[in-house]
Order: structure tokens, then C-alpha cells, then sequence
């Protein structure tokens, strides 16, 4: 499942575009600086959109993962036929990356695949956050069947949500079923990288 991600996007733009979305975004705790990262991972502070009230979203920095009950880290969490009426988040990507087995046997790392949004420079993935005593605030990514540009890498994938549905996200009254979809074939564009 997906453990790494791209963020290349800074603070205002991603503001703008949510502006023209109609959603209020704060800054409860100050613009944050956004680095450009070709690789955020499990552990690593990234941004993400919380929930304040119905039309508004809090921009802030968390950690990737919480410890789960056996210590390994909860980077991702099946969605399927489950309801989040909190805790619901936004992260904020313009790429992630999936790996397979190397196509030639002599190499020993896995082939590492780039996946971005056709026709957007940027999209949110459905998460939730929530407070861990050890690491504090965290959050993690949802998952769900794969799509159709997804299926031939792997057999589960993030929910990368359309731009017409991310208010709804973050409206938890709005069922997480009505969302939660692969999206259309043809929707993601993948390449091999480094």
C-alpha cells in the first residue's frame, strides 16, 4: 500500500485553489511552511485540511501513522463499508508511488511507480487524524479497491477524492459511501521513477 507521497505545492496555492472550491481555510497555527518533497513517508510531518465546521478547514502539519496496538505504525486503513462521522481529514499530494517486483530478476530493489492526477497539479487523498498519547496528533490515509489504473500495481489503493467532493469530506454528516469511489480509468497518470 501506498507509504511514500509527493508534495511539490506551497501553502498559498493550495489555499487559492481551495478558495475557488468555496472552503474556507484557517491557519489555526500560522501559514505553515510547505517544502517541496518528492518523498514524504511514514513518520514524516506533512500537511493536511481538518474539519472545523461545515464550509471550513484548518491547514496544518501532522505526523504520518500512529503506533497501532501491536506498535507498527497505522499509515493506512481500510474504508470499506465503514462510516467516519470524525475525524475526517484532507491530504494534500500531487503524487504518490506504489513498487512492484523488479520486471528484471538481477535487481534487488522493487520498481518504484510515480502516480499524479490527469489534468490537476495537485489532489487531496480522504484520511483521518486523531491524538495518540506517545506521538500526539497523527493522521492516516484511507484505502479501498483499487481502480482501474491502479489494479495492475496492486491490489488495494488510497481514495484520492474528486475536487467536487472534497467539502463533502470533510462534512462528516455526509456518508463516506457516497465519496469514497475509484476513480474513472484514465484518471491517473503513472511513470516509472527513480
Amino acid at each position: 500500500m501506498c507509504n511514500d507521497y509527493r508534495l511539490e505545492v506551497d501553502a498559498a496555492t493550495i489555499a487559492e485553489d481551495f478558495a475557488d472550491l468555496k472552503i474556507k481555510i484557517k491557519f489555526s497555527e500560522g501559514v505553515p511552511n510547505i517544502e517541496a518533497r518528492a518523498d514524504i513517508k511514514i513518520t514524516d510531518v506533512a500537511p493536511i485540511v481538518r474539519t472545523i465546521e461545515r464550509g471550513e478547514g484548518d491547514l496544518v502539519q501532522r505526523r504520518w501513522s500512529w503506533p497501532g496496538p501491536t506498535g507498527k505504525p497505522v499509515y493506512n486503513f481500510r474504508s470499506d463499508g465503514r462510516e467516519f462521522t470524525s475525524g475526517r481529514c484532507l491530504i494534500i499530494a500531487d503524487g504518490f508511488y506504489e513498487f512492484t517486483a523488479p520486471a528484471d530478476p538481477k535487481k534487488k530493489r522493487k520498481d518504484k511507480w510515480l502516480f499524479t492526477k490527469v489534468g490537476e497539479p495537485w489532489f487531496c487523498i480522504a484520511g483521518l487524524w486523531r491524538s495518540h498519547p506517545s506521538v500526539g496528533e497523527a493522521f492516516t490515509m484511507l484505502t479501498m479497491e483499487p481502480g482501474p489504473d491502479i489494479a495492475p500495481y496492486h491490489d488495494r489503493q488510497i481514495a484520492i477524492l474528486n475536487r467536487q467532493d472534497w467539502a463533502a469530506w470533510l462534512d462528516p454528516a455526509v456518508p463516506a459511501k457516497e465519496i469514497l469511489r475509484p476513480l474513472p480509468a484514465g484518471s491517473l497518470l503513472v511513470e516509472q521513477a527513480g
